[in-house]
């Protein structure tokens, strides 16, 4: 596999006017627009009809992740507002952190940062008490959170906390983000982003698509704040990828070995995950360390295969058969980018991203260089542009 470390990522720019970005969502989620490319050939649908591109073999892998209220302000007595901005656990997995009852570590960004002295911020609401040390500063701010009742972490954020939004939509959340900023079926808090491929589907689609035959199976991934991280650097080599937690229950590992003849994921928070476990799947013993998995950046480019997709899967259900695990969980930290060969997927459902993006750099591997013309199409033809914008079904050139 080609390394794609020399690429400069101004090849990868493109011009999108502010008025093309979607501020907010339509009326209905699945009235968006949808653009189906397959060999070459584009056409303009709407989102409610996707079962209709789709085989009926298709298997659909959902990311059934839950976006949390993360961002909270503190007071201070000078009066000064300091914003404390949640983006993982420092030092445990996200579900022990969510479900913890007295105090946790997290590393966040800080709004107003200058004014913070180390002092303790403290926020009152109906009784409940938070407040906040900083333990860390620097390139990782280590906040510890402490309360003084028996909320879980998870409820804390419900109650202190306000959805983030994608910085590009330049607005603060309303009332409607609190739903429409979350998919139908998001069920396990710890994204600060939504996967939002998923943010179009309906119970109505997925009547359609049962009817079919087609079928799906649910897998998670917490989308960080770095998916919004432009490439700074000149090439790829400079750009540290960032990781993300996910969590692949043995009942989603077995029913992708079962329908893997036509994997379709919605979303590239999705696809990162299949492609890991592809990765994870060659040889899991040298990615496995305290009940946990990591993939490093470069490793699927330094890694020669010699399981295909299925197989893969295969020897990654029974090293959790061996282990007795219930689950697969770990880090990703896998870069899609040209000169990656995308082994679990054969489509994509996606929506339009920004300029100079690592999620542009995946596209291309579905669409090479005929992502300047799909993309060159949405934007003639009144395509709404990046997290409440339409959609798009991609097939593998």
């Amino acid at each position: 596999m080609e390394n794609p470390k020399n690429i400069n990522i101004n090849q990868f720019d493109y011009s999108l006017p502010d008025d093309r970005i979607a501020k907010y969502p339509l009326e209905k989620r699945d009235e968006s627009k949808l653009l189906v490319y397959n060999k070459g050939i584009t056409t303009s649908a709407v989102y409610k009809d996707v079962a209709e591109f789709l085989p009926s073999n298709a298997h659909l892998v959902f990311n059934n992740t839950k976006v949390i209220q993360a961002r909270m302000f503190f007071k201070k007595p000078t009066g000064a507002t300091i914003e404390i901005f949640c983006l993982e656990p420092s030092s445990v997995e996200i579900v022990t952190a969510m479900s913890a009852t007295e105090k946790v570590s997290w590393n966040c960004i800080l709004g107003n940062a200058k004014r913070w002295k180390n002092e303790p911020l403290q926020i009152t609401k109906d009784g409940v008490i938070l407040n906040a040390n900083l333990n860390e500063k620097g390139i990782q701010n280590v906040v510890e959170f402490s309360w003084n009742n028996q909320l879980t972490f998870a409820e804390i954020l419900d109650h202190f906390g306000i959805l983030p939004l994608p910085p590009y939509l330049n607005r603060e959340t309303e009332e409607l983000d609190l739903n429409r900023y979350q998919t139908v079926y998001a069920k396990n808090k710890g994204s600060v982003a939504a996967p939002t491929a998923g943010l179009h589907f309906t119970e109505s689609i997925f009547e359609k698509l049962t009817k079919k035959g087609i079928s799906k199976t649910e897998l998670t991934l917490h989308v960080g704040a770095g998916t919004f991280l432009p490439v700074k650097s000149e090439t790829l080599e400079g750009h540290n990828m960032h990781e993300e937690f996910f969590v692949v229950e043995k009942q989603s590992l077995t029913s992708l070995i079962e329908k893997s003849d036509c994997i379709v994921p919605v979303g590239t928070t999705s696809l990162r995950t299949l492609e890991s476990l592809f990765w994870l799947g060659q040889n899991p013993e040298n990615y496995f360390e305290n009940d946990l998995f990591f993939l490093p950046q470069w490793e699927p480019y330094e890694t020669q295969p010699k399981l295909n997709r299925k197989e893969a899967l295969e020897n990654l259900l029974s090293f959790m058969e061996e282990k007795q695990l219930k689950s697969i969980k770990g880090n990703t930290q896998i870069i899609i980018a040209p000169g990656y060969d995308i082994k679990m997927a054969d489509g994509i459902l996606t929506n339009f991203h920004q300029p100079k993006s690592t999620l542009l750099l995946l596209i291309y591997d579905f669409v090479g260089n005929e992502w300047k013309t799909i993309y060159n199409y949405a934007l003639e033809n009144d395509y709404r542009f990046l997290s409440y914008g339409d959609g798009s079904l991609l097939w593998k050139n």
